[in-house]
């Protein structure tokens, strides 16, 4: 265990997703949504490859028990990438940022339907504060549905984004299950693989020739995707993740300054206030999660033979 360098390799992850993100916006108005999906998927393999060459797990990572719960998981996944990819070209990069923060609240209602995993009132208690701060980014999005052609617009993109998040959510809990079953490496690798094949399914709806420069920047969002996915997979193997997981909503940081200096976008009171009680309510779930490991880990040895 090395928090230090899980901290490290976790703020790296989040740096570099950012700049994937920023990346995909910058060619949305180019490239459609299911183009940038395969982008990222595809030029993410490479990576993903010599980095399971370099530890000798290759063999082991591409090898798989469960074909349909990765084809199942990539078919959400696939939706909730193409999603957000749309949502980014609709909406400023904090907002999307913030909005994406509704993922982990929705993983816990999911994992109480879908997994059968036991939730206490604390916790409905702050995904119940973290929904509100949801709805206090939406809101004036959504008012602005009357708006004009921007405002729709801007409307349309705040829901697409929240059933990207809503996806993201239900992949996370498929994650979960498949874990069970399948090494990280092998879901991380066949998740590329199933994502770069489904996109392609969208060609027909009008993928384009891309500009050498949003070329260029379609394959870096790929390999820095790549990257970003080994940083986040390894900060996990040096810390437990209720160390790891706080330092996700570094993110917002980033995007309020990526998008401040390279998309002129100033953030408003409403999606600092409502991201400030989404992230809020976020660490609360992480600290009680840690707390009721911590009980469970000394239920544990309460009841170890002595001897």
């Amino acid at each position: 265990m090395n928090p230090a360098r899980a901290i490290a390799l976790k703020l790296a992850a989040v740096t570099l997703f950012v700049a994937m993100s920023a990346l995909i916006k910058v060619s949305a108005a180019e490239v459609p949504p299911g183009q940038a999906v395969f982008f990222r998927s595809f030029f993410a393999i490479p990576v993903i490859v010599i980095w399971l060459a370099a530890r000798g797990d290759l063999a082991a990572g591409l090898r798989t028990r469960d074909p349909l719960g990765h084809l199942g998981r990539g078919v959400i996944g696939v939706m909730a990438m193409g999603l957000m990819f749309t949502a980014l070209g609709l909406l400023p990069l904090p907002e999307v940022t913030a909005i994406g923060y509704a993922t982990p609240l929705l993983i816990v209602i999911f994992a109480a339907l879908f997994l059968g995993e036991r939730v206490r009132m604390f916790r409905l208690a702050a995904v119940g504060l973290g929904l509100v701060g949801v709805l206090i980014v939406l809101w004036p999005r959504l008012s602005a549905l009357d708006g004009g052609e921007t405002g729709r617009q801007e409307a349309i993109g705040a829901l697409i984004m929240l059933g990207g998040a809503t996806c993201a959510a239900l992949a996370q809990v498929m994650v979960r299950k498949l874990v069970q079953r399948e090494r990280t490496e092998a879901i991380v690798f066949w998740f590329s693989i199933i994502a770069s094949v489904l996109s392609l399914l969208t060609m027909p709806f009008g993928w384009t020739w891309p500009s050498p420069a949003v070329a260029v920047m379609l394959v870096l969002a790929g390999l820095i995707g790549g990257v970003a996915q080994v940083c986040l997979t390894l900060s996990y193997r040096h810390a437990e993740a209720a160390v790891v997981a706080p330092f996700d909503y570094a993110s917002l940081l980033l995007a309020l300054v990526v998008g401040y200096a390279v998309f002129d976008e100033v953030p408003t009171p409403a999606m600092l206030a409502g991201a400030g009680l989404v992230i809020a309510a976020g660490i609360l779930i992480i600290w009680r999660e840690r707390q009721l490991g911590l009980e469970r880990g000394r239920a544990r040895q309460g009841t170890t033979p002595q001897g």
